[in-house]
């Protein structure tokens, strides 16, 4: 890839889920061998595969191989190619030991398909201390009692806003339902269009976006309560049909004409032509005009590359009227060892990388890789700290430190936001229909539906859930 997208981080993990469940099914049976023997060698496939990271991360592991005299082999992997790759490695009897920055989709694929060494992971966090993790992302990484990878960071979706453009119109911050329908209306006026939210059926960013709107309301993808048949698929419930309505609302009434996908929204805000998107965290480095691959390219932006950075506000978590409490979605990836892996060195390399590499590890996009382990013993907050201040990631012209940038308050609201973090489907055990939709995109399809058509947001809330409902009848 000879430029960094962000497609090649969020949409690949649905192109990944829609092969993983084609492809990952009956590899168990191939990788039946049980952890290889000791010799010092590790495989550790990494999806941080662009260039300025395979090379910061290569400098990492250089630091523990001369320490360790472990030799690790170090391969770049795309999302898209990994559902291939580990389907023909588990063929051969040739699977790495370890894969970095994995998110939950895979890691409940790769699960649901006997590829993990759960022990392991268990004994690391065990190692360094549950204490030091985030009791969300511990919980959202394990199966119950079962840990299935050690948590290493996340990325929160967020809403960010123009916050000049709402002080002259006197709007307070886009924090509920009704104060978006509010300043999408009041904002959308000349040339200038109300939100950018994503509409692509074919792109899981859509689905993303989506789920964090859905999960504002309380809008759940399976039932909290069991019915006559277990637990059922919950998309077409009151909140979620409101969910749906207020999507419909904003994207189509209020939102630019025509498919918007991650590139145009991004692109709409930065051009000045609305006044809000809905994102994730990685944006918060191109937002400083440091990022010569995506530059801001309003007006006043010519003049001040870091205009946005300076006049967004960011709203971290939002509130429907059908919820208890405020929503967020996010993401988090995890070091994650299979089930050949050698045992002793591939523990030893993951301890190194979440304690004296980690600071390394999340320090080469901070606004993407907010840490999940707080600190240790000893220090309870070290990494925290110390992902405040530093620098933007490595594709930055100039890595200023964080908080010379953003305000504390935001960075304590996203390092805070991990605990808050909401998945579909996770909680109730389903993590495996969670990979399959994110390749399927059932709920991208009927987002897509009802804001280029007629249809609308019940019959979009229904559509899904059929969609939904007969996919994880699928995996039966």
């Amino acid at each position: 890839m000879g430029k960094w997208t962000r497609r090649s981080r969020v949409t690949a993990a649905g192109l990944a889920g829609m092969l993983g469940v084609s492809l990952l099914a009956g590899c168990s049976g191939s990788a039946e061998a049980g952890p290889d023997k000791p010799d010092k060698k590790i495989t550790v496939w990494t999806l941080e595969n662009l260039p300025a990271r395979m090379a910061a991360t290569k400098k990492v592991v250089a630091r523990y191989e001369k320490r360790s005299g472990v030799q690790v082999d170090l391969v770049g992997v795309d999302e898209a190619q990994l559902p291939q790759l580990i389907m023909s490695a588990a063929a051969a009897g040739d699977l790495p030991d370890v894969i970095a920055a994995l998110p939950l989709g895979q890691v409940w694929q790769m699960y649901g398909n006997d590829l993990l060494n759960t022990d392991m992971p268990a004994q690391i966090v065990k190692d360094l201390g549950a204490g030091t993790f985030d009791a969300n992302a511990l919980k959202l990484t394990a199966d119950g009692k079962k840990r299935l990878t050690v948590p290493s960071d996340a990325w929160l979706q967020l809403l960010v806003y123009r916050k000049d453009l709402f002080r002259e119109a006197k709007l307070p911050a886009p924090t509920t339902y009704g104060r978006l329908r509010k300043a999408a209306r009041t904002l959308d006026e000349g040339e200038r269009d109300g939100i950018s939210l994503a509409t692509d059926p074919g792109d899981v960013f859509t689905q993303q976006s989506f789920e964090n709107m859905a999960l504002a309301n309380g809008c759940r993808l399976i039932d909290e309560q069991d019915g006559e048949d277990g637990k059922d698929v919950a998309l077409d419930s009151p909140s979620c049909r409101r969910a749906f309505a207020t999507y419909r609302t904003l994207a189509r009434d209020h939102g630019p004409a025509g498919t918007q996908t991650l590139d145009s929204t991004r692109a709409t805000y930065f051009a000045g032509r609305s006044p809000m998107l809905m994102w994730s965290s990685f944006l918060l480095d191109e937002l400083t005009g440091e990022r010569a691959d995506a530059r801001p390219s309003c007006r006043q932006c010519e003049k001040d590359p870091a205009f946005l950075a300076k006049n967004s506000g960011i709203t971290t978590a939002i509130k429907g009227p059908d919820a208890r409490s405020a929503g967020q979605f996010g993401e988090i990836t995890s070091w994650t060892v299979t089930r050949t892996a050698e045992t002793k060195a591939s523990r030893d390399f993951i301890e190194y990388m979440m304690g004296a590499g980690y600071e390394d590890w999340f320090g080469m996009a901070p606004e993407g890789k907010i840490p999940v382990r707080h600190g240790t013993a000893d220090e309870p907050d070290k990494y925290t700290r110390a992902w405040k201040s530093s620098r933007l990631g490595v594709e930055a012209t100039h890595r200023k430190p964080l908080n010379e940038i953003y305000p504390d308050e935001l960075l304590d609201e996203l390092a805070d936001g991990v605990s808050h973090m909401r998945r579909w489907g996770i909680a109730e055990g389903e993590g495996a229909l969670v990979g399959a939709t994110n390749g399927e995109l059932p709920v991208a399809k009927a987002v897509g539906e009802m804001t280029s058509g007629p249809t609308s947001g019940d019959e979009a809330a229904r559509e899904a859930n059929e969609e939904v409902g007969a996919l994880r009848r699928s995996l039966r």
